[in-house]
C-alpha cells in the first residue's frame, strides 16, 4: 500500500486530500492480485465505488474518463463530499464474463467491511461506471444482493446481442463484447443475456442515472435508452440524460463534461441523503 497527498480539486478546500493506493482487496486463484484506490473525503462521508471503462480489453483504475484527464474528476468528487475507490477487475485477455462482474461484487464486499476503518460510511454506497465498466456497474448494481444506493452508468452498453445489431458485429469473433463474453454475442444468447443490464432489471433494483451521447457511435445511445425503459417499466427511478453533439467518452468540443460530472454527484447526493 502506498500513501500520498493530492492537490485539492479546483473550487474545492485548499488543503490536500490523501489518496491510499494499491489496496489489494482479491487474489483470484490462477490470477493477478486486483487492486483499488482511495481518495478519502471527511469521516463519515459517502462512498462511490468507481469502474473504469477499455471495452473490457484495457483501461486502469487510474483513469476516471480520458477526456476529463486535466480537470481532477477524482478530486472533485472528494470535494463535493464523497470517498471514491476506483477498482480494477480482471480484463477480457485474462478471463472472460462473469468474472468481471465478480471482481467488482469482491471490490463491493471488502469495502462493505473494511471501509469504515478509512471513515466512510459504507451504508451510503453508489456505484459509478463509465463505458465497459458502466455495463459493469449495471449488473453488480442489480444484483439482489449489491447493497448500493444507486448506480451511475456513463454510456455504458446494456444490451449486446441489440447493440451487435446495431453495430453490424452481432456474429464478429474480434469485437470487444466477444471478446469479453468469449463468443459472439449473437452466437450464446444466453451468455449475452446474462451480461446485459437491460435484461436483468427487477423491481428491487436501486435508483439509477444514465448519461449518453446522441454522436456516440462506439456504443450508441440507444443502448440507455433501453436501461431507462426497462428500469422504468419495472418502476425502478430512473434519470436518462442524453447529450446533443457528444460522442464516446464526452468527446465533442462544446461538451459540458463538469456539468455532466456535477448531475451526477447531485444525483449520489441525492440517494445517499
Amino acid at each position: 500500500m502506498t500513501t500520498e497527498s493530492a492537490p485539492a480539486a479546483a473550487g474545492g478546500s485548499d488543503d490536500g486530500r490523501t489518496v491510499l493506493r494499491d489496496l489489494v482487496f482479491a487474489e483470484p486463484v490462477g490470477f493477478r492480485p486486483l487492486s483499488l484506490d482511495l481518495h478519502l473525503a471527511p469521516v463519515g462521508s459517502p462512498l462511490i465505488v468507481f469502474v473504469h471503462g477499455g471495452g473490457w480489453r484495457i483501461g486502469s483504475r487510474r483513469m476516471f474518463c480520458p477526456t476529463m484527464a486535466d480537470d481532477d474528476p477524482f478530486g472533485r468528487i472528494v470535494a463535493a463530499g464523497f470517498t471514491v475507490a476506483s477498482v480494477d477487475y480482471r480484463l477480457s485477455a485474462e478471463a472472460n464474463s462473469p468474472a468481471q462482474q465478480d471482481d467488482v461484487a469482491a471490490a463491493l464486499a471488502w469495502l462493505a467491511e473494511r471501509a469504515h476503518e478509512f471513515g466512510a460510511d459504507t451504508s451510503r454506497i453508489v456505484l459509478w461506471g463509465e463505458s465497459a465498466g458502466g455495463t459493469l456497474a449495471a449488473l453488480v448494481g442489480l444484483r439482489p444482493d449489491a447493497g448500493v444506493r444507486g448506480v451511475i452508468d456513463w454510456y455504458g452498453p446494456s444490451e449486446l446481442v441489440a447493440m451487435g445489431e446495431q453495430l453490424g458485429n452481432v456474429h464478429d469473433p474480434a469485437s470487444r463484447e466477444a471478446e469479453w463474453l468469449g463468443v459472439p454475442a449473437g452466437d450464446d444468447a444466453a451468455r449475452a443475456r446474462a451480461a446485459s443490464p437491460a435484461l436483468q432489471v427487477h423491481a428491487d433494483a436501486p435508483p439509477f442515472h444514465l448519461a449518453h451521447g446522441l454522436a456516440d457511435s462506439a456504443v450508441p445511445p440507444e443502448q440507455s435508452e433501453l436501461l431507462a425503459g426497462a428500469l422504468a417499466a419495472a418502476g425502478v427511478p430512473v434519470e436518462l440524460e442524453l447529450v446533443p453533439g457528444a460522442g464516446h467518452m464526452w468527446q465533442g468540443e462544446d461538451v459540458d463534461r463538469l456539468g455532466l460530472l456535477d448531475r451526477a454527484l447531485a444525483f449520489a447526493r441525492r440517494v445517499t441523503s
